[in-house]
């Protein structure tokens, strides 16, 4: 179904995710503000729960045009746990993870007799607009802007970053076949080629009042969008930005 647009501003961004802040904010109060008595299960997630908004809040993208609205859905530690005493409990994320799809907060025990580590499974879901495609395309295909539709999807579904606006992704070729309900995304293209290395390349370069064309041998493959070498006649080795139309525009 076509996607309703959010609201614009990071403000109405904020407030869809503020609805459980006043919640944590009161926990984080309570687990934080003095020394434990346990490291019982209750109080452990608490804690991370206190700990997950500003964390998340930090990572998600700020872009005001394209608000997301999150879900989280908390897990629990395991009920066979039993944890020493301890004073001070850090939350932290583990290495190499963040905090998109599926992932787990750590709890480590910094004060007390006895130093302990543990993970909550958490699930981030961050709902906002992205085209979807709406037929097959085959592989290598030069997608357009009439191949999807845009509507809401979780963005934190695939850990490949969603192009939100057909300017990312309208006249890139696609890396592999593509089928009807996809979110288009980063990984799934890729720029049309222009011309291989080796090739006859002309290449332009234009000023105030005047315009300049030569043509040159390429040393590396043409993207589109993207640089490539040429070398021009003479032996001089120019670089410029790759057109559609199989040329190259220098910049002087």
């Amino acid at each position: 179904m076509p996607f309703a647009p959010l609201s614009p501003t990071r403000n109405a961004f904020r407030r869809l995710v503020g609805r459980w802040t006043g919640a944590l904010a009161a926990l984080w109060l309570v687990t934080s503000g003095g020394a434990m008595a346990s490291g019982s299960s209750d109080a452990l997630e608490n804690t991370a729960r206190a700990w997950l908004k500003p964390a998340l809040d930090a990572q998600l993208p700020q872009d005001a045009d394209l608000p997301l609205r999150t879900e989280v859905v908390m897990g629990s530690l395991d009920s066979r746990l039993r944890l020493a005493p301890c004073n001070k409990v850090e939350p932290h994320l583990p290495p190499g993870s963040r905090l998109w799809g599926r992932s787990r907060i750590g709890l480590r025990c910094v004060d007390g007799p006895r130093r302990w580590n543990v993970y909550i499974p958490v699930t981030i879901k961050a709902w906002g607009p992205a085209w979807v495609l709406k037929r097959p395309v085959d592989a290598g295909a030069t997608l357009s802007q009439d191949d999807a539709e845009q509507v809401e999807v979780d963005w934190a579904a695939q850990s490949s970053a969603v192009l939100a606006r057909p300017d990312m992704w309208v006249g890139q070729q696609t890396a592999f076949a593509l089928t009807p309900g996809q979110a288009i995304r980063e990984n799934m293209v890729r720029p049309m080629k222009a011309f291989a290395a080796g090739d006859q390349v002309r290449v332009n370069s234009s000023g105030t009042g005047f315009s300049i064309s030569a043509t040159g041998k390429a040393l590396t493959q043409g993207l589109v969008g993207q640089s490539a070498r040429i070398r021009l006649p003479g032996g001089r080795v120019v670089t410029g930005e790759v057109q559609d139309d199989q040329t190259v525009e220098m910049a002087l």
